[in-house]
């Protein structure tokens, strides 16, 4: 009898021990994840458990702010930064050309600059970063036709998938008129390696592929992967479909660059025209991920952020 309450006890005392070492685990699993912001002059490196994922560029040498590099599992950039035949590809960036007489994509800082007025810091060292970075579109002896606010959120839902927000409002400071042009607003360049030339997948939402099934046509998000070494990893870019022009048709070119521009398909096939005042708000995710779209869920990922 003596035995049996003692081995009682004793079982007892073990589920309580197993209790508590479940539900520390599993706090150590919420916990684990640790992504933190670092400002070093005209830049902000972000580290995702003590590991560098990617920084958000601003310096006044630049033509634009951009991301570089955006480092995938191999713990090598999945996308690229310039090349000789298309030097205004800055990795994963914001610009557009035609905008008033100006060009704010291109090279030339002459011609155009978007300029970081201020870069902040909001949060870091939990599960996220948030960035603020408000910028002036500005070229030498012309007034600046728009100003932007930018919100960047940076996070990680797994160790195999990296998360850029990037929340933008363009506000124009007088009457804007953009003429037709393929160069316009948020755009990433692949790493060749990861490119359709090179053997890797350019895909969307429709499950058409390649500059051939993708140029010009209207869907939610496309997708660039590609094997590098041993690994398989790429890129997504989505629009949210709050987003104007939403679902705008894409610019998408085999050697790697992908862009929803609507300003290439503007409704006179002319022009896109914004009064002074108005404020323009667009969003975009960027998944940064380990396989190919299918292993990494990217639809079943946009219809999460749909909701969002």
């Amino acid at each position: 009898m003596i035995y049996i309450i003692h081995l009682f006890y004793y079982m007892h005392y073990f589920k309580r021990i197993l209790f508590f070492a479940v539900v520390v685990s599993g706090m150590e699993g919420r916990a684990q994840t640790k992504i933190t912001a670092q400002k070093l002059n005209s830049k902000i490196d972000i580290t995702i458990n003590n590991n560098f994922f990617t920084s958000y560029i601003f310096s006044q040498d630049e033509k634009y702010p951009f991301f570089y590099p955006v480092n995938g599992p191999s713990n090598a950039s999945v996308t690229s930064m310039r090349n000789g035949n298309y030097p205004h590809h800055s990795s994963l960036f914001f610009g557009c050309d035609r905008v008033n007489g100006g060009n704010y994509w291109q090279e030339g800082l002459e011609k155009g600059q978007i300029i970081s007025l201020r870069a902040d810091i909001i949060q870091s060292g939990g599960d996220k970063v948030v960035i603020e970075n408000e910028c002036i579109w500005r070229r030498p002896e012309a007034n600046a036709p728009i100003k932007d606010f930018r919100t960047i959120t940076i996070t990680a839902p797994s160790k195999d998938l990296y998360q850029i927000d990037f929340d933008v409002t363009m506000e124009t400071l007088m009457d804007v008129t953009i003429l037709k042009t393929n160069h316009s607003l948020f755009s990433g360049r692949m790493d060749p390696d990861l490119a359709v030339i090179n053997g890797g997948t350019m895909v969307n939402a429709e499950g058409n592929q390649a500059e051939k099934g993708t140029f010009g046509v209207k869907s939610p998000w496309i997708d660039c992967s590609g094997k590098r070494g041993d690994k398989v990893e790429g890129l997504t870019i989505m629009q949210h479909p709050s987003n104007p022009w939403y679902p705008s048709p894409w610019f998408t070119r085999d050697y790697g660059f992908f862009s929803p521009t609507p300003m290439y398909w503007p409704q006179d096939d002319k022009a896109t025209v914004m009064k002074k005042g108005e404020k323009l708000t667009l969003r975009y995710r960027v998944l940064v991920h380990a396989g190919d779209h299918k292993t990494a869920n990217v639809a079943s990922l946009f219809e999460k952020y749909k909701s969002e």
